[in-house]
């Protein structure tokens, strides 16, 4: 496609423009408005300066991909009360061995989670759990941080519904859900367990700072627990060998007190043997002393009222409880039958859940798939489901629906075709240095533009080149800008919203947990490349 007219080429620019900046970066000093209200700002100007027709601006918009976002969205607040990420941040927790293993558990975890629930759901949601487990073990919580939204960016690149982009790709390619897995799931694998290698060789000793300080706590705190527990063992056998607390008679012994002297006689003899002392046990000091028979009496007489007053307690305290018995009953039988209620409800959102999966493996359409699925939830839910819906990031489909109207209007300037006919015959993916251009390009302007943007303009025109070369090789093309689009958000600090999503939720919770962008780049470059170059070896030897 040969550029448009001057006019039309330079208003499109300029359109395109704002909306990158206000994208890239949402609070700029001359407009604060957003990445929403830029996008829609984008599409506005496209349509004002006659770049593409009000008819264009609503045919770009694809329905298909925000319906499957939509519905994702809707599936994932109901796991999240079904606890499911809850449970996630369990495993993070459990039966820790250390630093080193919390993070390559965090790493294992949030691309899993992200491959299934999305990269930002994923971060949104761990990263409070990982900020929490440090504070909590005194750890600095950096290098799990820069774990977590590493691995969801790359746990996310297996399925269609880990990230937008995908979503994108698999629509537009027509690319079945389990053949995405297929081909890109090894690749995922290997991309992870490579990038928690470099997160431990670049935190090594900070790591092992980290456990050698915890073993020396937990020894510290032994050996005083240990001390405290002698102490109190040694003060309380002082304290039972000072006082002899004598038993009370029992109850079945005591009316017979009165009954003859002998008893009398008894009585008479055990009280002349207690020797209590009031200071210590808090009793009268009873002195050794021979008692007279009218004393005797007297003290079985108020005995015998005690115990008649007790009897008549207890009886008491049995009616009362006979009274509250059935109603006590009755409010554990209704709380049982909300427990079941509630693991019944939950055992459904879950089953429901797989069913989603495993309708997509079946290759049913995934945008009416997960939008059925959110409805069947809705329904299960058996209640005003407003609260749940109000959850719903809608400013960003709206975002979404902005950006696919200005991305199509920048189209039609005829800029990204004339810049991709420089660059396709260094590009063309039938040998190993035009896979490595095409590489590059993808990762520049992923970090640049963003992943989405990247895709709805390099999309077509990838899939267009490899058809030439070869039928067979176009699914291939779209799966190499899957993995580099999505790998490529590790490697700037802006290159994902995932990135932006842990840094500000650190930020907010601790200003000393500020992550920067160059401290991001000292470990996202290295690992970017590293791992992208191993997923497009593995991804280039599959015969798709």
């Amino acid at each position: 496609m040969a550029l448009g007219p001057v006019k039309k080429v330079v208003l499109g620019s300029v359109a395109f423009t704002v909306f990158w900046i206000l994208a890239v970066f949402p609070a700029v000093p001359f407009l604060p408005i957003g990445r929403t209200a830029g996008s829609i700002l984008g599409a506005m100007l496209m349509v004002i300066f006659k770049v593409i027709t009000p008819e264009e601006a609503y045919d770009a918009i694809n329905l298909p991909v925000l319906g499957l976002l939509f519905g994702t969205m809707v599936v994932s607040i109901y796991l999240e009360r079904a606890d499911m990420f809850k449970h996630l941040g369990i495993l993070l927790s459990w039966k820790s061995w250390g630093a080193r293993d919390m993070l390559c558990r965090i790493c294992i975890v949030s691309a899993i989670s992200s491959a299934l629930f999305t990269n930002d759901t994923t971060c949104v949601i761990l990263t409070e759990f990982i900020l929490k487990i440090a504070r909590e073990n005194n750890i600095r919580p950096e290098p799990f941080l820069l774990g977590l939204a590493s691995s969801s960016n790359i746990g996310s690149s297996a399925t269609p519904i880990g990230n937008p982009q995908n979503l994108i790709i698999a629509i537009q390619s027509g690319i079945s859900f389990g053949e995405f897995v297929l081909v890109l799931l090894p690749a995922v694998l290997v991309g992870v367990f490579v990038n928690a290698l470099i997160l431990l060789c670049m935190f090594w000793r900070l790591l092992s700072d980290v456990k050698e300080e915890k073993d020396a706590s937990v020894e510290e705190y032994s050996t005083v627990h240990q001390i405290s527990l002698a102490n109190l063992s040694s003060s309380k056998s002082l304290e039972s060998h000072e006082c002899a607390i004598p038993e009370p008679a029992s109850s079945q012994s005591s009316p017979d007190i009165n009954r003859d002297g002998g008893h009398s006689k008894n009585l008479k003899n055990r009280l002349s043997e207690l020797d209590v002392c009031s200071d210590s046990c808090g009793e009268i000091e009873l002195k050794k002393s021979v008692l007279s028979k009218e004393a005797t009496d007297n003290i079985g007489e108020q005995m015998e009222e005690r115990f008649s007053r007790g009897g008549v307690q207890r009886t008491m305290e049995m009616m009362t409880d006979l009274e509250s018995g059935p109603q006590q009953s009755a409010e554990e039988s209704k709380g049982l039958l909300n427990r079941w209620k509630r693991l019944s409800w939950k055992l459904c959102i879950y089953l429901g859940t797989v069913g989603m999966l495993v309708a997509f493996l079946m290759g049913l359409d995934m945008s009416w798939t997960a939008l059925t699925t959110a409805l069947i939830f809705v329904i299960l839910d058996f209640k005003d489901a407003g609260p749940c819906l109000e959850k719903v990031s809608y400013s960003l489909l709206v975002f979404f629906c902005g950006m696919f109207i200005t991305v199509d209007g920048f189209n039609k300037t005829g800029i990204p075709s004339s810049l991709w006919s420089l660059m396709e015959p260094h590009a063309r993916i039938d040998h190993a240095s035009g896979i490595a251009v095409l590489a590059i390009v993808i990762l520049l302007l992923s970090n640049v533009a963003s992943n989405v943007p990247t895709v709805l303009l390099l999309g077509a025109k990838v899939a267009a080149s490899a058809v030439a070369i070869s039928s067979s090789k176009e699914k291939k093309a779209w799966l190499i800008l899957a993995w580099v689009s999505t790998v490529a958000g590790n490697l700037s600090l802006l290159g994902s919203a995932a990135n932006l999503i842990v840094c500000e939720q650190a930020l907010h919770a601790q200003p000393s947990y500020n992550i920067t962008f160059w401290s991001h780049l000292k470990f996202g470059v290295p690992s970017t490349l590293i791992v992208t170059t191993i997923g497009l070896a593995i991804i280039y030897c599959y015969d798709v």
